[in-house]
């Protein structure tokens, strides 16, 4: 009986066994080619990242990919995202990137992992933890022994989430890519050699290799930056390269004469920025484009395909000579053929009709959207002087301004306050302004700072025994460029009046806004109904509105914010993302999964408050071309 009972577990164990290796397939680069389970392949595919939508949306999206006609997704994986302090890793609800990979294997696309571990994407310090900028002896994206401990332990921890989704090991992961556009950074750092950018970039393939990744490797680069891009053993691929002759020309040049040949990021939309126009590319142009890599074999990933929203604290800056700062919208629809809701778009529509005619799989229907909603009217209940509350919390003392790393604070705000006890006027300077203030005399609105257009001087009058205060945000770090070393938030250099230093009795209260503000916890003086804030001298200064509304029935939507100023919103308890009146996005998205049959609250932190707000409504159609530079 113990024998029969042993054979039977022996036989099973073996019909596992066989069922498992039936269900591996396998993907390698050979004789120039990508090859699936033996068979040469195009890869189709689109950038999707996981963060930029909700979970409960995920399957849906992928389905839209499908229906475009679409053989794989593309994801960057954000570092920051998953061990927001040392130590300390989540990869829960949106941030479930295995998940996120197994629907994608469900749905019958591979998927192409981008780990960086920097990603730039528009995304807050290009995916690096803030708190590397505290780690002593610290160089990022360089050489470096602590940046390389920290880079190992977090493709370590990565590799033990997704490490048995890949297709070696019957997952549907085909490709990772090995840093990322590491190429135009060696162009910028013209104080390094390219011996050590060199050493750097081919670590990090070691590393992804070492921890346990033994797919297909791969680096991106604009195709004029292979010489500092390119790593041996991996396969270089060309962002943005549409000559198909350039394309081949520069992957035989760097990859031993042969392919296969692919343009890692294809462009159907372009990244936006506050105050400057949202950038619009043509469904025509695209689709031409996209027929002519269809003709000569060259496989693509369309960056963005679907780009959703920088939910929370999430996007990210450029620089320039221009603009010491370039902060991202909240909206990262990027005029992707998918919509920041999930719905399709002119440009869907013509990208599936070339995909249908050079494939051999037919192309299901696309799915409907998600149900939209309007809420006419929201009446907001209660209102909070952010000030007065700030003068309740405990604030950290210095001798001069301490920046958010200081403090040990990732995101938000920090409140910086010093007491005069001898009358002072003249020019404030805040050279090292990290990013936008607003500046109060006693609780009195006097002026605003920003350094998105270098404006870092004012007129200041602070009479005897006052305090100036000064309302500091952090509106993303820097994702790419030689300037992503240089991301500390806060007031970073000297406050000067006068070209004198203020110096002495600094206080800092840390508003990281990580939480939703609870108003009834809040001191009673400083919380007021609605009905009284008209009288309450409230107008210019930083407020918490508060408001709550009942839905019969839940659906996406947009909240408008065209008569408000510049802050953040909470939506049952969520950080939606950012709003400013200079635009161009005047609305914010809202998923229906966010929202409640029943009572719902929203919060709003309005850091300008030109006026007492008392309502806010919802819209159906996004505003994301509004710019509105006279509000600047």
């Amino acid at each position: 009986m113990k024998k029969s009972i042993i054979l039977s577990l022996l036989l099973g164990m073996l019909f596992t066994s066989f069922v498992q290796a039936d269900n591996k397939h396998r993907f390698e680069i050979k004789d120039g080619q990508f090859v699936y389970d033996g068979k040469a392949t195009r890869i189709i595919s689109g950038e999707m990242h996981y963060a930029r939508i909700p979970h409960q949306y995920w399957r849906h999206r992928m389905k839209m990919l499908k229906a475009m006609g679409l053989n794989a997704v593309a994801t960057y994986v954000f570092w920051n995202l998953h061990e927001p302090e040392p130590g300390k890793w989540d990869f829960t609800g949106d941030r479930n990137l295995a998940e996120y990979i197994r629907t994608a294997g469900e749905e019958w696309l591979m998927v192409i992992l981008r780990p960086g571990p920097y990603v730039c994407a528009e995304w807050e310090f290009g995916g690096y933890p803030w708190w590397l900028q505290n780690v002593e002896g610290m160089e990022l994206r360089r050489d470096n022994e602590q940046f390389l401990k920290y880079t190992r332990l977090y493709l370590e921890r990565l590799y033990k989430e997704v490490g048995k989704l890949q297709i070696t090991q019957g997952g549907p992961i085909i490709m990772v890519q090995g840093e990322n556009e590491f190429g135009s950074y060696v162009s910028q750092r013209k104080d390094i050699t390219l011996e050590e950018h060199r050493a750097y970039n081919a670590k990090i393939i070691k590393q992804l290799k070492e921890v346990g990744f033994d797919v297909p490797m791969f680096t991106s680069d604009g195709s004029w930056l292979f010489e500092g891009g390119c790593v041996p053993g991996a396969l270089p691929t060309a962002n943005g390269e549409n000559n198909i002759e350039n394309l081949k020309k520069v992957v035989n040049q760097y990859n031993g004469g042969k392919g296969p040949y692919m343009v890692a990021e294809f462009y159907p939309g372009w990244l936006a920025h506050w105050a400057e126009p949202h950038p619009q590319v043509s469904a025509s142009s695209i689709a031409r484009q996209t027929e002519k890599y269809l003709q000569n074999d060259v496989s693509f990933n369309y960056y963005m395909v679907h780009g959703g929203t920088n939910f929370g604290f999430t996007s990210g800056a450029n620089y320039d000579k221009k603009h010491d700062i370039q902060p991202d919208l909240t909206s990262y629809d990027y005029d992707a053929p998918i919509s920041e809701a999930g719905w399709v778009t002119p440009k869907f529509d013509s990208i599936r009709s070339v995909i249908s005619k050079y494939v051999d799989y037919s192309l299901p229907a696309a799915p409907k959207a998600f149900p939209l909603i309007e809420i006419p009217s929201i009446q907001l209940q209660q209102v909070a002087d952010l000030l007065a509350v700030a003068e309740t919390q405990e604030a950290v003392q210095n001798n001069r301004p301490l920046t958010f790393e200081e403090l040990n604070q990732g995101y938000g705000y920090v409140l910086y306050r010093r007491h005069f006890n001898q009358p002072i006027s003249g020019k404030l300077t805040i050279e090292g302004l990290r990013d936008y203030a607003t500046v109060y005399v006693d609780g009195e609105f006097v002026g605003h700072l920003n350094r998105y257009n270098k404006n870092y001087s004012m007129d200041i009058d602070i009479p005897f025994n006052s305090n100036l205060e000064i309302l500091v945000e952090n509106m993303g770090r820097i994702n790419y460029g030689s300037e992503i070393v240089h991301n500390n938030k806060g007031i970073i250099s000297p406050v000067k009046i006068n070209d004198n230093f203020i110096e002495g009795e600094w206080e800092m209260v840390k508003l990281p806004m990580s939480e939703v503000p609870a108003l009834d916890k809040l001191p009673a003086q400083s919380v007021f109904p609605i009905v009284e804030a008209e009288g309450k001298a409230l107008t210019g200064k930083p407020a918490v509105y508060k408001g709550t509304f009942t839905l019969k029935e839940t659906g996406d939507t947009f909240l408008n914010m065209e008569d408000w100023g510049k802050g953040i919103v909470f939506v049952n308890g969520i950080n939606i993302g950012r709003y400013w009146q200079v635009g161009p996005q005047q609305t914010l998205f809202i998923p229906g999964v966010w929202l409640k049959k029943g009572a719902n609250e929203i919060v709003i932190f309005e850091q300008l408050n030109e006026k007492i707000q008392t309502k806010i409504s919802t819209v159906k159609v996004p505003v994301l071309t509004n710019l509105k530079t006279d509000k600047l």
